[in-house]
């Protein structure tokens, strides 16, 4: 279920609509870099590029932010720029290889 909180942004009111865990994970967040949610709101939506949704870039930011450290995933291979050739393996830092479910 979406709730919706009212920010004012750039002076204009803003209403953005996010599941409850990732209101969670935001509102840990901007407590552990001693600010309010308002605050780091603000900072994300003054930093977006154009085309980026709000709401996109807060989930994406809640869910960097809260990934577990210890299994943060590394590619082992880089396709030229431009390529649509995809790495098959991942290599974590915990040592393990898994083949990533969405590459083949």
């Amino acid at each position: 279920m979406l709730v919706k909180k009212s920010f004012s942004l750039a002076g204009h009111r803003t209403s953005v609509a996010l599941e409850a865990p990732f209101w969670g994970a935001l509102e840990a967040l901007a407590a552990a870099r001693g600010t309010r949610l308002a605050g780091l709101v603000a900072g994300v939506d003054a930093a977006r590029v154009p085309g980026e949704t709000l709401a996109s870039r807060l989930r994406v930011l809640a869910l960097m932010e809260n990934k577990p450290k210890t299994r943060d995933a590394v590619n082992t291979c880089e396709a030229p720029a431009g390529s649509s050739s995809a790495c098959p393996k991942t290599e974590y830092s915990s040592g393990e290889n898994h083949v990533d479910p969405g590459r083949s």
